[in-house]
This record gives C-alpha cells, structure tokens and sequence, in this order.
C-alpha cells in the first residue's frame, strides 16, 4: 500500500504589540488543580485489504504552587496485510516555574520510539524561558526559547552505514504555540517546534477540534516531522494526518 504525503503551509500573522489581557486564562480550568485531555482513534479495514491504524494520546495537567506541569504520551501504529508500517511512541514532561503572569522558566524531557526512522531511540532535554504574549479566554501565544541536548541512538543498520552508535549534539530549542477559540465550541492550535544543533529537527502540529457533547469532542491534525540531514533511505518530512475522538477531564 503506498503511503500518500499530505503537505500543507501555514501562515500565520502575529501581532506586533502584546495585549495586556483583563482575564488571564487558566492553566487547569476552574478550582481544579489537575485536568486533561485522552484522544483515541482507529482504523479497522477487512475483505480485500486487510489494514488497521490506531492513534492514542494522553496529556494531563497539573497545577502545584508556582509549577505548572504537563505530562504526554503519543502513540501511532499502523498495519498493512501482516507488514506493520508505522509506529511511534512519544512521552513528555515539562515543569513551568511561574516568575509572573506573563513569564516563566520551563525545563523539559522527552523519549521517542519509531523504527522507521533509522534510530532505536531518541531523547532530548531542554531548559529555558517562557512568555505569554497572548493570554486570554479566548486566544494564546507563547514561545519558549533555550539551549537543550539531543541524543539519538542508530538501529543497527545506520550504525553500521555510519560507523558510529549515536548522534548527539547541543541545540538551540524552540517552541511557539498558538491557540484560539471557533465560536462557542470550536478550537484552532497551531504548534511549531524546533531543535537546531548539527541538524534541524522540527515539528509542525495544526489542528481544529469541535465539541460534540459535554466533554466530547472531535478533532483533525496535521502533524509535519521535518530532519535536514535524514539518514540513507529515509525521508525528511514525515506527515500524519489523523481524525480522531477527544475527552477532556
């Protein structure tokens, strides 16, 4: 089955001034001091093709003091007739240390499986500064910008081809985050994420969600993996398209 590439461009025109927001948002809605967000979806075909895809995500929340902490999972796996062509496993954790309403120092982990990228593993670690430009029940903008660590363990393939066992370089870690509310029950985020060292490695995530009832939503993602230097018989850009259910708690 061939794998079809979805390639999008998004633009997005910040403003120049920040706004001095009356209500600031909630990191965790409410008097709650713990909340999140399951997303699950799956594909199952049988007869003439047998395929199956499941997407799986978990991101919950915590609010403790001055410290605001997100933990994630991501996990994608895909099968084709009895040959498995994709999957992936991601976890997270950062801890945002509050200095003011609209500024924080952030310190952030996270560990990727995909055997499909030429690497047994990867792990990353980063630590830096936080700004709210934008913050308010409606609409955010915050970038975060420091010096991080990325180490990538070669499949035993790539090691032999390039005579070494891993890659690890310092980089410059970048994020900026962009999110806004449709209406009433619809949102819209825009996610950029970028490790520049030897290499750039960067992450694109658009995706607009739409509540259905209560605490149930669904939502559509376009996620954009981009390596400048990729290993031999690998791609550069990596796209996932998923359409998925979404639970807030």
């Amino acid at each position: 089955m061939k794998k079809i590439l979805l390639t999008t461009a998004v633009a997005l025109a910040l403003p120049l001034n920040v706004y001095a927001a009356d209500e600031k948002s909630e990191f965790v809605e409410g008097d709650a001091t713990v909340g999140g967000e399951a997303e699950l979806g799956a594909t199952v075909t049988t007869g003439n093709t047998d395929t199956s895809s499941f997407k799986a995500a978990l991101e919950i929340k915590q609010e403790l003091s001055n410290w605001e902490n997100t933990y994630s999972f991501d996990g994608t796996y895909k099968k084709d007739e009895d040959e498995v062509t994709a999957k992936r496993y991601y976890f997270e954790v950062q801890g945002d240390y509050q200095i003011d309403d609209v500024s924080y120092l952030f310190a952030n982990t996270n560990y990727e499986i995909d055997p499909f990228s030429g690497y047994d593993y990867a792990s990353s670690t980063s630590a830096g500064y936080g700004y709210r430009f934008i913050d308010t029940k409606r609409m955010s903008l915050t970038a975060e910008a420091g010096p991080g660590y990325v180490y990538q363990k070669y499949d035993d393939d790539s090691a032999e081809t390039e005579g070494e066992d891993y890659d690890a370089s310092a980089v410059a870690h970048i994020v900026v985050d962009f999110q806004t509310k449709i209406g009433d029950s619809a949102k819209f985020q825009q996610k950029f994420v970028a490790d520049w060292g030897s290499k750039l490695d960067g992450r694109s995530e658009t995706s607009i969600s739409a509540n259905l009832v209560g605490s149930l939503a669904m939502k559509f993602a376009v996620v954009v993996r981009y390596d400048n230097k990729p290993l031999e018989d690998v791609k550069s850009t990596d796209t996932e398209t998923t359409m998925t259910l979404l639970y807030g708690f």
